[in-house]
């Protein structure tokens, strides 16, 4: 009986070790300025393979946590610029920014 309970502990110790080891972390800079513009970055950074993404408002930055097997953090910047926010990598394109809220424009020859 024992040794079926062990057994038990260990295959679902395996089976969480290869679960952790699959995460991954990345920080990187969005641009925004108020709370919409932190549920338009999360919202859009929340893609499939994406397990959290939180936005700081003040520093600027992206904390995601991903799985590396489903996606590239290539295609959540892009995710993030086709909502109108650009990343580090990845600038949104003119058509994208011109659909934010007006309070959310950042660029500089935008802001207030």
């Amino acid at each position: 009986m024992y040794k079926i309970f062990f057994l038990a502990i260990a295959l679902v110790s395996g089976i969480f070790a290869n679960a952790q080891s699959a995460a991954a972390t990345a920080t990187f800079k969005v641009d925004g300025v108020c709370e919409m513009c932190k549920d338009r970055i999360e919202n859009a950074a929340y893609i499939k393979g994406v397990k959290k993404a939180s936005w700081d408002k003040e520093t600027k930055m992206l904390t995601v946590f991903y799985n590396p097997k489903k996606v590239t953090l290539q295609k959540i910047e892009e995710s993030i610029a086709k909502a109108g926010h650009d990343t580090e990598n990845v600038k949104a394109t003119a058509e994208a920014y011109a659909k934010i809220h007006g309070c959310c424009k950042y660029r500089e020859d935008d802001t207030h």
